[in-house]
């Protein structure tokens, strides 16, 4: 399964041929250009224009097999029951006999019966900056829950990308030994069953 990051929550998701879009975002997060990408599948965790932005996308003709198996979710966008921001989408995307998770903007940690249903992945991407979603501290805490293989985080201010009242990548990062945290130098992630574990910070290109 390939895995791409086009910066902010938005990746693709790539499969024997078939392209899946999560969160695809306007052009008004700072920092990133506006996305042009085409795919086969678009799924959005929330109705917000930063992760929701479909006109982004461009659907494909002729699309290969859909080779995903998708797991919804629900959630909430804040502490609130989702009374401040409403509700999220978590999904679980299954191919090859991989398991990622993309949790959306998760505000709040999930009751044990969905944690149960999120655990085990192979790669899970989640936000980390706060202000709108769980911050720096309470992504570990879930990912200790949670131990997924390999953890890519999303959602987070680094020099001028991303919102200015959200935290840092570093905030993040310096909570994991500095040995489990890799910055490949790409934005794209071949994964399989051989990827090493840790921490992997994709770069925005």
């Amino acid at each position: 399964m390939r895995i791409t990051y086009y910066g902010h929550s938005c990746f693709t998701l790539e499969s024997q041929g078939f392209r899946v879009v999560v969160d695809p975002y306007r052009n008004y997060v700072p920092g990133y250009r506006a996305l042009h990408l085409e795919a086969d599948a678009v799924f959005c965790s929330h109705g917000h224009d930063d992760h929701a932005w479909v006109q982004a996308v461009t659907i494909r003709e002729n699309a290969p097999a859909d080779p995903f198996t998708v797991t919804e979710v629900a959630g909430f966008h804040d502490d609130a029951q989702g009374a401040k921001r409403g509700p999220n989408t978590m999904r679980i995307f299954e191919a090859e006999g991989l398991k990622a998770v993309h949790l959306g903007d998760i505000g709040c940690m999930p009751p044990e019966a969905d944690l149960e249903k999120l655990k085990g992945a192979d790669v899970c991407l989640v936000p980390v900056g706060g202000c709108y979603t769980i911050d720096a501290v309470q992504a570990k805490a879930l990912m200790d829950i949670l131990q997924p293989k390999i953890v890519i985080p999303m959602h987070f201010r680094l020099g001028d990308m991303g919102f200015a009242e959200i935290g840092t990548l570093e905030e993040f990062t310096k909570l994991y030994a500095p040995e489990s945290v890799y910055f490949p130098g790409t934005n794209t992630m071949e994964l399989t069953k051989e990827t090493p574990a840790g921490v992997t910070v994709l770069q925005y290109m």
